[in-house]
């Protein structure tokens, strides 16, 4: 009957990715076009005349800027620009790119995210895309440095959020993640798919946030990811909190920063982080937390090791394999 059942529920969710739910249709990713639409029209929408030195006027119908004001700003042809507003961003030189970002007052990652998408369909763009499906594991070096992390989770994730290799702390710390059903180790579909969630982060709509806008600027980045685009897609389908905060168009880079989390077996903790760019390949990120020393939260810590210590201590053979394994999440 089990086995029933979750063949009935991959049959529904195939045939809801093929058409709307709800009268909403499920967000395709590998869309560059519609995907630079939405983000020029948010982005236009985000700045106020006033912000970029221009009077208000009357008769105002549009929220934020016109677009004439934008290619007026840009220094470029109102034609042209609603040419690259309608998604046709490929090809557009680096100073009409440049001129685009200040004129709508892009951050650094805003910024980052528009040169992607304008980079869509480059030969070069395919080529590392073809190196980016090679399989990836960690190395027994790259391994026993997370290992000798013992104050905090350290821990290396993709673009897509999978966890590829922990040390025992961010096993214990993420354990909600590892448990659920599903594909992996992936926090954007614990984020947004497990009820747990909601109370595993006190302040879970920055977490989901901060989620959608490290997707997107994923997209935008690789939008060749088959992985990428099957879980933007089931997200969009199964969750209407992550849908809405697609539709935002925001993008993000995850860096350094200080998250709350209220782990079941040893409550609340706030911890620091550090997100790093592997040299190795920049395709992956390690991310180290750590508590405030002598807080609350290192104390909590430390029972969080020893809870870990006494739940993996019979399974360490297993541990050390799933180690040696988790690396095909990239598959």
């Amino acid at each position: 009957m089990a086995e029933d059942s979750r063949t009935i529920e991959s049959m529904t969710l195939n045939a809801a990715k093929a058409q709307a739910i709800s009268g909403h249709q499920p967000v395709d990713a590998s869309d560059s076009r519609a995907q630079a639409r939405s983000f020029l029209l948010s982005r236009r929408g985000r700045v106020t005349p006033d912000q970029v030195g221009l009077p208000e006027g009357r008769n105002r119908r549009v929220k934020g800027l016109r677009r004439s004001e934008v290619a007026e700003l840009a220094g470029i042809s109102v034609e042209y620009y609603t040419k690259l507003e309608r998604g046709a961003l490929s090809g557009a030189s680096e100073q009409v790119l440049d001129a685009l970002s200040c004129a709508l007052l892009l951050d650094d990652a805003e910024r980052e995210y528009l040169f992607d998408l304008a980079k869509v369909g480059v030969p070069r763009a395919r080529a590392s895309h073809r190196q980016a499906q090679q399989a990836w594991a960690p190395s027994r070096g790259l391994q026993w440095v997370l290992d000798s992390v013992t104050v905090g989770p350290a821990f290396v994730r993709n673009g897509r959020m999978d966890l590829l290799a922990t040390n025992m702390l961010a096993r214990a710390l993420y354990d909600e993640v590892f448990t659920m059903p599903g594909q992996g180790a992936n926090l954007a579909r614990h984020t947004f798919l497990d009820d747990r969630a909601y109370d595993f982060y006190p302040h879970w709509g920055q977490i989901a946030d901060a989620t959608v806008a490290m997707l997107r600027t994923e997209a935008g980045r690789n939008s060749h990811d088959e992985g990428l685009h099957d879980l933007i897609g089931e997200l969009s389908v199964r969750s209407d909190e992550f849908r809405t905060r697609w539709a935002d168009g925001n993008v993000r880079h995850h860096g350094s920063g200080c998250k709350s989390f209220n782990h079941s077996a040893v409550g609340e903790m706030c911890l620091a982080y550090e997100g790093m760019i592997m040299e190795s390949d920049p395709r992956l990120t390690v991310t180290i937390y750590t508590p405030e020393p002598g807080s609350h939260s290192a104390q909590r810590m430390q029972i969080l090791a020893s809870w870990a210590a006494n739940r993996y201590e019979q399974h360490e053979s297993s541990f050390r394999v799933m180690h040696e394994t988790i690396g095909q999440a990239l598959d």
